[in-house]
């Protein structure tokens, strides 16, 4: 996954469940604005959220991070801090 998104994806999980709790849930369309600015980074976040990971639509943002978490550690284990 691109280094890139994988920060986005934390930063918006993180600010959600500081803001709403830790039940909150979000789908892949939170972690982009309203416009379609950037259709390959959509694709990817889409991709990853339905084909890789098989998320239903709406999941819970800690669930979320933590997937995006292992992944980054089994990618690059000194990301694990």
């Amino acid at each position: 996954m691109n280094p890139n998104l994988r920060a986005k994806i934390l930063d918006v999980c993180d600010k959600k469940i500081r803001s709403k709790g830790p039940n909150v849930g979000l789908s892949f369309y939170a972690f982009f604005s309203n416009k379609n600015d950037n259709p390959e980074l959509l694709m990817e976040a889409a991709t990853w959220w339905i084909s890789s990971q098989k998320l239903d639509h709406f999941e819970k943002a800690h669930k979320v991070r933590t997937l995006i978490e292992r992944e980054a550690s089994a990618v690059d284990p000194s990301a694990d801090s």
